[in-house]
C-alpha cells in the first residue's frame, strides 16, 4: 500500500513544552478526525522526532492535490475551531508543504519515517524525478525492512496561501520544496543506518539535489483515517 493519494500536506514544527499536554489531546480527540472528514482527505498521522531538527511531523494524504489546494480545505483552515484557535498558538517553527506525489512505492505503513528536505535547480528536476521514480525508491521500497519510499514536491503557490489559522500561530511557514520520506516496519538502527545510505549527501547530489539537506527520523504516534 503506497500513500493513499496523489495529494499530501506535510508539517512539521516544534511546541513550547507548556504546550505539550493541550496539543497531544486537541490534536489527537478534534484537529486530526477534522482534516480527515474534509471530503477527499484519506489518512493523517503525526510523528514525534527520535533525531530531528523539529519536535513533530505531520503527514496528511489526499485524493488529488486539487484536494489539499482547495476550497474545502482553505473553508477550514479560514474557519478554525477556538480550540485550534488556543493551540497553535503553541507551535514554533512551522515548515508547511501542500505537495504533488510525484512518486509513491510500498507495502504499508511504517513506525518509523526518515523525511529528507532540499532543493532540485529548474534544470535539474525532470532528472532528479526520473532518478528517484526510476531506481532510488523502488529499490529501496524493495528492501525487507521498508514499508514504503515516496517523493513529495511542494506547489509554492498553494504552500504560500495565507490563512486565519496561519495569522493565529503568528508565525511565517517555510516551506520545504522537495521531500522524500522512507517509512520502515522493522528496527530504529538498521533503518538509520540504511537511510544514511541510500539518502546521503552524496547518493542524493547524484540525482541534481542541492543542500542543505534537512533530515528527521521520527516515529509514529497516532493515525486518523
Amino acid at each position: 500500500m503506497a500513500l493513499l493519494g496523489a495529494g499530501a500536506v506535510a508539517i512539521w514544527h516544534d511546541l513550547v513544552p507548556e504546550g505539550r499536554e493541550n496539543f497531544y489531546d486537541w490534536h489527537g480527540r478534534e484537529h486530526m478526525p477534522e482534516r480527515v472528514g474534509i471530503p477527499g482527505f484519506r489518512r493523517g498521522r503525526r510523528y514525534a522526532a527520535i533525531d530531528a531538527p523539529l519536535a513533530y511531523f505531520n503527514l496528511y494524504e489526499a485524493e488529488t492535490p486539487d484536494v489539499v489546494s482547495g476550497p474545502d480545505y482553505l473553508e477550514r483552515l479560514n474557519n478554525p475551531t477556538p480550540w485550534t484557535l488556543t493551540s497553535v498558538k503553541d507551535f514554533r517553527d512551522v515548515a508547511r508543504s501542500i505537495c504533488k506525489v510525484a512518486a509513491s512505492f510500498g507495502e504499508g505503513q511504517g513506525g518509523l519515517i526518515m523525511t529528507c528536505c532540499y532543493d532540485i535547480s529548474d534544470a535539474d528536476s525532470d532528472r532528479h524525478v526520473a532518478a528517484l521514480k526510476g531506481d532510488l525508491l523502488p529499490r529501496l521500497a524493495a528492501d525487507p525492512i521498508i514499508a514504503g519510499a515516496h517523493l513529495l514536491v511542494a506547489d509554492e503557490e498553494a504552500s504560500a496561501v495565507d490563512s486565519t489559522e496561519r495569522k493565529a500561530r503568528g508565525i511565517k511557514n517555510r516551506v520545504p520544496r522537495w521531500i522524500v520520506l522512507v517509512e520502515c516496519w522493522a528496527d530504529e538502527t538498521p533503518f538509520a543506518d540504511l537511510c544514511a545510505t541510500a539518502l546521503g549527501d552524496e547518493a542524493l547530489a547524484a540525482t541534481g539535489a542541492t543542500g542543505p539537506i534537512e533530515r528527521g527520523l521520527y516515529r509514529l504516534q497516532t493515525t486518523a483515517v
